[in-house]
């Protein structure tokens, strides 16, 4: 395997890594809204993008990046009037200025309401 690409793989029990480093890029997977264990967070918007957030966050920090390296996201809502609630969690983890972003409405697995996928920029190692 090149040494300009790391897999992490993850713990969960389906076919992904749940990031990928190639060069100078961090490429998480998409993330819905789960608790550490894995189990699926349901509630209102705000939750849901706060447990997405925060395993996005813990999975940047094991790769040894940060939400100030975050540079794209895409963002899938299952009904575009959660908009503006994930809005307000969103903005929160992004204090030193926001990603580029698409955000799309969508069908999503295990009937959550939204789920997150980053890129950042990491540098060369």
């Amino acid at each position: 395997m090149s040494d300009h690409l790391q897999r992490f793989p993850s713990h969960l029990p389906y076919p992904f890594s749940k990031a990928i480093r190639v060069g100078d890029f961090l490429f998480l997977s998409g993330q819905i809204p789960m608790n550490p264990q894995g189990e699926v967070v349901h509630g209102d918007i705000g939750e849901q993008t706060e447990a997405a957030m925060a395993r996005i966050g813990e999975t940047l920090v094991e790769c040894g990046a940060g939400f100030d390296q975050v540079v794209k996201t895409t963002v899938w809502l299952s009904d575009m009037k959660h908009f503006a609630g994930f809005n307000e969690v969103y903005k929160r983890h992004f204090q030193n200025g926001f990603p580029v972003r698409s955000t799309v409405g969508a069908q999503l697995a295990l009937g959550v309401d939204v789920e997150i996928e980053v890129q950042a920029w990491v540098g060369t190692r």
